[in-house]
């Protein structure tokens, strides 16, 4: 087994403030055991428009958010999932990669998953729309890599209402998913935990959950309730609301053991 963390946080506009939360928490997380900790979508910023991201958008590899996180994680003898960040791109100057980086116990970056769906809707019965491909550019590729945990699948947020990526995760041989998320407080509160349990259950994968929770500068309301699943769905752990961290283990023997009794994932048959 493998102790994992999850960590809550209610981001500002405030890069320095944003770090210094984060590192705090990724602390408690590696004082509590945790070998590997994962932090929520926008961990660093959330500014007062979506715009604002562009400028504390950091080139890819360099920049004071990605050194910070790689010192943390080398100083903590701690694996980090990085939340999202905002990446510059090339190509687009008028929008950033939201960015999902993975670091090592030796401050090594070992991945980077661009989120692919973006979050463009009208949230039903309430006066709040978002258009988040007007900042930020979709990414194209799924992306797994091997931590200590098992083999992470990578999604954020949004992706979780799309069960087909997941698919692919699987298909790539994840063995847990982590879901970075800054849900909006009505479709938080609809959706939020069975949606991250029906993806564990249906993949028969670990599901880690850092959330963004509470109000923020900007007006937002985010509904956190940050999880730790296991492979059969039952919730493990849970923070509510607010900062805060909480650690569960990814039990990757009782997983291999539930798969084979329970085969489901093997019967998968595509239809025409």
């Amino acid at each position: 087994m493998t102790r994992v963390a999850a960590i809550q946080m209610v981001s500002a506009a405030d890069v320095g403030r944003n770090l210094a939360t984060a590192a705090q928490l990724l602390r408690r997380a590696r004082a509590e055991g945790a070998v590997l900790a994962a932090l929520p979508e926008n961990f660093a910023f959330m500014g007062l428009r979506e715009a604002d991201k562009l400028a504390v958008a950091e080139d890819d590899g360099s920049g004071p958010i990605q050194a910070a996180l790689a010192d943390l994680a080398r100083e903590l003898h701690l694996w980090i999932v990085a939340g999202t960040l905002p990446l510059r791109l090339p190509d687009d100057a008028e929008r950033t990669a939201a960015a999902c980086l993975v670091f090592d116990a030796e401050g090594r970056r070992v991945a980077r998953y661009d989120k692919i769906h973006l979050f463009d809707v009208a949230i039903p019965g309430r006066d709040e729309r978002y258009q988040e491909s007007a900042s930020v550019a979709p990414g194209t590729t799924p992306v797994c890599v091997d931590t200590p945990a098992g083999r992470l699948g990578m999604a954020v947020c949004y992706d979780l209402r799309f069960p087909e990526l997941f698919r692919r995760l699987l298909g790539l041989g994840a063995e847990w998913f982590c879901l970075p998320s800054a849900f909006t407080a009505p479709t938080g509160r609809a959706h939020w935990e069975t949606l991250l349990r029906a993806r564990a259950i249906e993949n028969l994968c670990h599901v880690v959950a850092p959330a963004q929770s509470g109000f923020h500068e900007n007006g937002r309301e985010t509904h956190g309730d940050s999880m730790i699943v296991d492979c059969w769905g039952r919730v493990l752990a849970r923070l509510p609301r607010g900062s805060g961290v909480v650690v569960g283990e990814i039990d990757l023997v009782r997983q291999r053991e539930v798969r084979q009794n329970f085969p489901c994932v093997d019967h998968r048959r595509l239809i025409p």
